[in-house]
């Protein structure tokens, strides 16, 4: 049974919940080994194209998929024929298997991979070697990795760390630093940076500029902005919103600023696949407001069909503040020519 992600992850205030995360340090410490040692004993591969990966250091909710959506637009629209690969978390396929619109569903590959390949080819594959030789053999002159920074597997050309800028109300994307399942991190903070060759602050259209404490983290790293803007408005009239992602009250929060009439709002967990009595429940509190439905992208791929036409897709995309900077430096960390 998949749990929502804990609020008092992304606060650095020790007093909320500290028996839980006292309770939970062991567990930690055994995480955060298991992967150090993963990483130190890996013998990358090179896949004979250029190899960007898009990661993050915690367990979810930073925007890594439409930061690798915006990075495969830049490439592509330089004439890089750029594709996607991703494991395909959540997907019962375990590829290697370039992604189908018209045949696969998220049940087979994963929602984020259903959304890459919207834009570009994407491929699925666990072993991310095979799933790299499969795109390289199909005429991918440049791969883009989808949540990659603690899988060695590939030799990477760019490591791109993508970081949620969202520091309003105490939060803090890093919170007490506590590795999972004491805390959000996937290993210490100083330890990923350490491989990261840049970083990507995430930060909602509605926020003012980045908190200057957040950069600071980073030390001399590159550090580039982008926002997560909407693509459209927000469907009229009242709404009920929902979300099974790892911050879903980011959603919440995006919804209301971006002008939505939001009646109420559901939280479900990172990647969870709605069942009937979960869609009935949504369509009784809609009925409740006289509302419409309204989810993210990544939440309507996941639903079968027929309840797709019940519920309003709601799509936001990642631009960077300054485009033209982060295609320089995109460019020439790949050796690849920059076409005005």
């Amino acid at each position: 049974m998949k749990l929502n992600t804990p609020r008092w992850w992304y606060s650095r205030d020790r007093r909320h919940a500290p028996m839980t995360r006292l309770l939970l340090k062991p567990a930690s410490w055994l995480w955060a080994g298991a992967t150090a040692r993963k990483i130190a004993r890996a013998q990358p591969v090179d896949p004979s194209a250029p190899v960007v990966s898009i990661g993050n250091l915690t367990v979810g909710g930073s925007g890594k998929t439409p930061i690798a959506r915006e990075v495969l637009r830049l490439l592509r629209a330089q004439g890089v024929q750029a594709a996607a690969l991703s494991r395909g978390y959540g997907g019962r396929l375990e590829g290697p298997v370039r992604v189908d619109l018209a045949v696969h569903a998220a049940a087979d590959v994963g929602d984020e991979p259903l959304m890459l390949a919207q834009d570009a080819p994407a491929w699925i594959a666990r072993d991310r070697v095979a799933g790299a030789r499969a795109a390289v053999a199909e005429g991918a002159a440049a791969l883009v990795l989808d949540d990659a920074h603690q899988n060695p597997a590939l030799k990477k050309t760019l490591s791109l760390i993508v970081v949620d800028g969202e520091t309003r109300n105490d939060e803090w994307p890093f919170g007490d630093g506590s590795v999972f399942p004491s805390g959000p991190m996937r290993e210490p903070l100083k330890v990923g940076l350490a491989r990261a060759d840049a970083v990507i602050v995430l930060a909602p259209a509605d926020m003012g500029s980045v908190d200057p404490e957040l950069i600071a983290v980073f030390g001399d790293l590159p550090v580039f902005i982008a926002r997560l803007e909407p693509a459209a408005a927000p469907p009229s009239g009242p709404q009920v919103g929902f979300a099974g992602i790892a911050k879903p009250w980011k959603v919440e929060r995006s919804l209301i600023a971006a002008g939505c009439d939001l009646k109420d709002f559901v939280p479900f967990p990172d990647h969870a696949a709605l069942s009937p009595r979960d869609m009935d429940f949504l369509k009784e509190r809609a009925a409740l407001f006289d509302a419409g439905l309204v989810t993210t992208e990544k939440d309507w791929v996941r639903l079968p069909p027929e309840w797709r036409d019940q519920v309003a897709a709601w799509p936001v995309l990642a631009r960077f503040e300054d485009e033209t900077a982060f295609r320089r430096f995109l460019l020439t960390s790949l050796q690849l020519p920059q076409v005005d």
